[in-house]
């Protein structure tokens, strides 16, 4: 393998030079303390740090930076700290799919416009991920990500909490008057018990799992519970690597081809994975070149069985469990016919070589492909007149006698309306019902909250219902669970189908057909169309005005069009004068 030069360094433009502005950054650099002896010759490495205080997922990132630094001195590299956006997904309002792409934004030119060789990402938070990941990818610099891991399980009088999954559960059982206000409170004292990502199959840990099967991470990095002392010995195991990489080019376009994105999508299905896998895998492979689809998922759906036995597709166990059982190398070790073992990682070696002696030590947690926990079908994408550019499901999270359905629907043109009212002792409903919540995807959430999993009425929950057909634009949690019907694209807002629809039309789905249809007559529809107005712009200027011009549909990984690989030609180095 030809490796670079100390000449070769994109770093070089900015120090080696004997003029005027390489001496004004060799003297801020001697500013604070540094000795050309620190840089000189030596790969320049971002550090792009998401910590903050107000980002709980990532609170030991604050440490854990040193631990990467410490890795990239021992190999030789010269490690810097750049703060980028934190994305809380527990505290930044209205929704941090709002910010994603700034943040895509962020990573992307603070990559570009520093003097760095390489990059180490350190995210894992929902939108993170991806985000980073899409910068870093455009900006094309060697790149290597360290997950933050995720926290341990959580426990109330001796019952394993998982995120979300638990807190929906238990949140019926008190609107329906089975948890008293004090037991309540020990279940928010309970349930999130370290620092950490989700440590159910939400999209934290689908969205790190696909980071690795794709091949950016360091094998094994992506199921290390955050408190673990494994996590310390991969985020500096991470800053050596990354060092090696500069030397050997290895940039995301090596690594980020078709095959490792195929990988990466039969690792989602056999996860039982987050629905907003869909939106963030599509937005990510365009980033990279590669035209990923909604058809992409719902073919591998069809024939990758779910074998993670995780919450909430799961029945059992948390992430702290499937670390313990093999991690994602076991998994992947008996996914092996799925996979493209000959794509690439960041190791510069092949899958192939990755999964060398990855074992499984509980065959419940991680299943054998021939006693899956669900056969196929992890996700699903409907279509049909309600949803012409496609739906999602997931069938593995709900009740299956909801995959064939037909039921009238009781519709909420908002979410404040749909929490008005979904309490009400009189509301008409049963759970025969389909609950429609519309406006509230890109445009109109803004930013397609994760509203999703409409709650059921408190009238059924009286009754022992727990699960319900329902409805939206919107996104879900990737710990939730139910029969929900996500993404509906195009969206209510901009005139999509499902602004059509009237409480009482009669909705049909059939997951096995693929299929989503409002049985109302065309013509009748065509009178509605016509009759529709336009709602009002949600922003009339800054970076909300921005995002309502420029985002892609969810079918398209909501994406800015402008950030899209095909928009315009690639932007070159910075001028340095």
């Amino acid at each position: 393998m030809t490796r670079k030069s100390p000449s070769d360094l994109r770093s070089a433009r900015w120090f080696a030079a004997d003029d005027l502005r390489s001496f004004g950054h060799r003297s801020r650099w001697m500013q604070m303390g540094y000795d050309p002896e620190d840089w000189a010759g030596k790969p320049m490495i971002a550090i792009l740090n998401t910590w903050s205080d107000a980002q709980p997922c990532h609170a030991h990132f604050k440490t854990r930076v040193e631990d990467v630094k410490r890795g990239v001195l021992q190999a030789g590299g010269f490690p810097i700290e750049l703060p980028a956006l934190s994305l809380s997904e527990s505290n930044v309002k209205p929704s941090t799919m709002l910010y994603r792409n700034l943040l895509a934004m962020d990573a992307e030119e603070l990559i570009r416009s520093h003097s760095v060789d390489g990059v180490v990402l350190m995210g894992g938070c929902d939108k993170t991920t991806p985000a980073l990941l899409m910068g870093a990818t455009s900006a094309g610099l060697p790149t290597i990500y360290v997950p933050a891991g995720p926290m341990l399980r959580g426990n109330w009088k001796g019952k394993v909490l998982g995120s979300g999954s638990d807190a929906w559960k238990y949140w019926d059982e008190r609107r329906a008057g089975k948890i008293s206000d004090a037991e309540w409170t020990e279940v928010e004292g309970g349930i999130a018990r370290s620092y950490g990502v989700c440590m159910t199959m939400g999209t934290a840990s689908t969205m790190t799992a696909i980071a690795e099967a794709i091949g950016m991470t360091l094998p094994g990095a992506s199921a290390i519970p955050a408190a673990d002392a494994n996590h310390i010995r991969m985020c500096t195991q991470s800053g050596r690597r990354i060092v090696d990489m500069v030397w050997e080019d290895l940039t995301p376009p090596k690594v980020q081809t078709r095959k490792a994105y195929e990988n990466g999508i039969a690792v989602a299905m056999a996860m039982g994975c987050s629905t907003n896998a869909i939106i963030h895998v599509i937005a990510m492979a365009r980033r990279a070149g590669v035209d990923i689809s909604l058809d992409d998922f719902d073919r591998m759906s069809r024939t990758v069985p779910v074998i993670a036995n995780v919450r909430p597709s799961g029945e059992t166990y948390l992430m702290e469990d499937f670390f313990y059982a093999g991690g994602l190398r076991g998994l992947m070790s008996r996914l092996k016919d799925h996979l493209h073992l000959d794509a690439v990682t960041v190791t510069g070696q092949t899958l192939a070589a990755a999964l060398e002696g990855a074992e499984v030590y509980n065959d419940d947690v991680i299943r054998t492909i021939d006693n899956p926990i669900y056969a196929e079908g992890a996700l699903a994408v409907l279509r049909g007149n309600l949803a012409p550019d496609g739906c999602v499901i997931k069938p593995s999270a709900c009740a299956q006698r909801f995959l064939r359905h037909t039921g009238p629907a009781l519709v909420f043109d908002d979410y404040p309306s749909m929490k008005a009212n979904i309490d009400r002792d009189d509301l008409e409903v049963t759970e025969d019902h389909v609950l429609v919540l519309r406006n509230a995807g890109p445009h109109g959430g803004p930013g397609m909250p994760e509203w999703g999993m409409l709650p059921i009425p408190r009238k059924l929950v009286k009754q022992g219902v727990r699960d319900m057909v329902r409805i939206s634009d919107a996104r879900m949690s990737g710990t939730s669970y139910g029969a929900c019907i996500l993404h509906v694209s195009p969206e209510a807002y901009i005139g999509g189908p499902l602004a059509l629809v009237r409480t009482g039309d009669m909705i049909s789905l059939d997951v096995a057909a693929r299929s989503i249809t409002l049985d109302v007559a065309e013509d009748e529809l065509a009178r509605r169309r016509a009759a529709w107005v336009a709602p009002p712009r949600r922003y009339e200027r800054g970076y909300g005005w921005m995002f309502t011009r420029h985002i892609r549909q969810a079918h398209d990984g909501c994406d800015f069009d402008f950030l899209e690989t095909q928009f315009g030609a690639p932007v070159g180095e910075p001028a340095i004068y």
